[in-house]
């Protein structure tokens, strides 16, 4: 930051939206990260937003390293250069971010909020609810799992009935792993993608079945997670 950078896309689909062009020859001002968005911000009020989805990563490192391949965009400071590769959506615009939920990350998480926004979806399992990012910002398939399971409640459960006390459980423990995460590059990781694995805490084969409109793959323990409507899994 703080530094004039050379921006270029050598990949032909990010060079068509024309981002770097823009950016070339400005000076980087700020970097922020909000729920899943990265937002970089230049001189002149323009702002970057980068969401990597699945399979985008930025990288930084020194300037002048061997690339293979086509990265979506590079920005060239004095020493180091910031590559980002695998951008899905990369755009100088910022208005999706507005209405994103409040920070799962932030310092600290607001989770009164979070969970007076969780109740406006209290038809929606819980499950599916903590990955809409209108609700609350930053929760991605794998800590809504982890999250889950360390606050002993299933997935399939509505909204509506599960209590304050232990959407704020769920809420905080993602917070607390997340944070753990990228403070020191670690993940706690119990059950997520081991369906079939014994639960950590009971020995139950961990069970897993596509969740939501989007289909997410949830993963939770019957025994540790149970749900009265058929404990824990859907449709029982």
């Amino acid at each position: 930051m703080g530094e004039t950078v050379e921006a270029e896309s050598p990949n032909p689909r990010a060079a068509a939206t024309g981002v770097a062009e823009q950016l070339d020859g400005r000076r980087l001002e700020g970097v922020e990260a909000v729920g899943k968005n990265l937002l970089l911000s230049f001189e002149g009020g323009l702002v970057l937003r980068s969401h990597l989805r699945m399979s985008g990563r930025w990288t930084v490192r020194a300037r002048g390293s061997v690339t293979r391949g086509r990265p979506w965009l590079v920005l060239r400071g004095r020493g180091r250069e910031a590559v980002l590769w695998g951008g899905p959506v990369l755009e100088l615009n910022k208005r999706a971010v507005r209405r994103l939920g409040p920070d799962i990350l932030a310092r600290p998480p607001d989770l009164d909020r979070m969970v007076a926004n969780l109740r406006l979806a209290r038809g929606r399992e819980v499950g599916d609810a903590l990955l809409d990012q209108r609700l609350v910002a930053g929760i991605g398939n794998m800590w809504k799992a982890e999250a889950l399971w360390r606050a002993g409640v299933s997935p399939w459960r509505p909204v509506g009935e599960t209590s304050d006390a232990e959407l704020r459980a769920v809420l905080g423990q993602a917070a607390r792993l997340m944070r753990h995460s990228v403070d020191t590059g670690r993940e706690e990781r119990a059950i997520y993608r081991k369906a079939g694995h014994p639960c950590p805490r009971c020995r139950t084969p961990i069970d897993s079945r596509g969740q939501g409109d989007a289909n997410r793959t949830a993963y939770w323990c019957p025994v540790c997670q149970p749900w009265e409507r058929g404990a824990g899994r859907p449709g029982a």
